[in-house]
């Protein structure tokens, strides 16, 4: 095996450039003359990674919305194939993004490219089927969590289960107090962290239902203040417009910050979209309640598709609802207020379901990337994992 491998990268989003990074690093300390081309975000190229078209582009979601965008991707991804058949890597990786990456991964290992899928697709929660063509575009799949292999081992395509980066970056130190400091909270304050979503149309959905819980929370508990963090301009000047229709400015009691990490920290309770942010909040050790809320027609096609009875990403690996979680029509300001009221009481059940989030979190600590690095190393020298 060359020292020097070439390794076609691509991802699709945020949470993807994270993972594209730390792959990255954990590839080069292996080979430090690897070479990386494909789509990457900023972190991906800060290390190198030579992108052939814009990260952004690709970042779409649901069944409904990419299909106003399907020329453009269409072009990419034909772009992206004819490239690396012309320049063949040692290795072609897709970092989720699973309807793109699985089908320019089914084009290439046609061609005679190894291929490696990292991120598992929601195959276990619905379009099952799709095992079927995944068994065709991998040669390995590199999956965070571990319900998530049970339908490959079956299906007999080589899979690896590599942890959560992020259970190994975030300790089991508790910073509230610190992160209260930093916004300006006082130690003892009943802190409330909002957190609707980092995409525009996840803040248009669960935004106006996020605020109005809390204006009704604060009826009852008027002391009570909120953290609602915003990835960018964009998201702020849109969490802004829903406060000021609901005639509230930004300030002591409502606080926007540019820190999702240190919101959830300082928090004694969290209101938060289904995503990886609640796999956040359970490794930071916060009560959570969890809403998921899509489009309408999209939701009409997910409904009849999805065959899990949970969508939190801590009741997926509890096996059971170890936190509450409402979805779709079920998302009401009163009732998300009364969720807050009795979430911000606290007792033994509570402090059951912490303990259970640190059990987890020391199962999800694995060394993901480096993990990930010695699966690929053994795809390409024959030791398949």
């Amino acid at each position: 095996m060359t020292q020097s491998p070439h390794f076609g990268i691509v991802v699709g989003e945020q949470s993807g450039d994270n993972l594209g990074a730390g792959l990255m690093q954990a590839l080069l300390e292996r080979y430090p003359g690897a070479k990386f081309t494909g789509i990457g975000g900023s972190k991906m190229e800060a290390l190198g990674c030579r992108s052939l078209a814009p990260m952004e582009r690709l970042a779409v979601m649901g069944f409904v919305e990419p299909l106003g965008r399907l020329p453009e991707l269409l072009r990419i991804k034909k772009q992206l194939e004819k490239h690396f058949i012309e320049n063949k890597p040692d290795a072609y990786i897709g970092i989720d993004a699973p309807d793109f990456n699985l089908r320019v991964e089914a084009n290439l290992r046609l061609a005679g490219i190894k291929t490696v899928h990292y991120v598992s697709p929601s195959v276990w929660a619905y379009r099952a089927g799709r095992i079927h063509k995944i068994k065709q575009a991998v040669d390995l799949m590199l999956t965070l969590f571990p319900f998530e292999t049970a339908i490959y081992r079956e299906h007999k395509v080589s899979v690896h289960c590599v942890g959560h980066p992020l259970a190994d970056s975030i300790d089991f130190t508790d910073r509230q107090q610190s992160f209260r400091e930093r916004f300006g909270l006082q130690a003892d304050a009943c802190v409330v962290t909002l957190m609707p979503g980092s995409r525009s149309g996840e803040i248009k959905r669960l935004g106006p239902d996020f605020i109005g819980a809390a204006v009704a929370a604060l009826q009852q508990r008027p002391e009570l203040q909120f953290l609602i963090p915003c990835v960018n301009g964009d998201a702020r000047q849109q969490v802004q417009d829903l406060l000021r229709s609901e005639g509230i400015l930004p300030g002591p009691q409502f606080q926007l910050v540019d820190d999702s990490h240190g919101a959830i920290s300082a928090a004694d309770l969290v209101l938060l979209a289904s995503g990886t942010a609640t796999l956040e909040t359970m490794l930071l050790g916060r009560p959570m309640i969890v809403c998921y809320k899509l489009a309408a027609l999209t939701y009409m096609l997910a409904s009849r598709m999805v065959k899990i009875p949970h969508v939190a990403l801590p009741n997926l690996l509890a096996g059971r609802e170890l936190v509450p979680e409402y979805i779709q029509h079920a998302v009401k300001p009163q009732t998300l207020a009364d969720e807050i009221l009795r979430g911000l009481e606290g007792g033994e059940e509570q402090q059951a379901m912490l303990a259970e989030f640190r059990v987890m979190h020391e199962k999800l600590r694995c060394d993901a990337s480096v993990e990930a690095a010695t699966a690929i190393s053994e795809l390409l020298s024959g030791a398949s994992a």
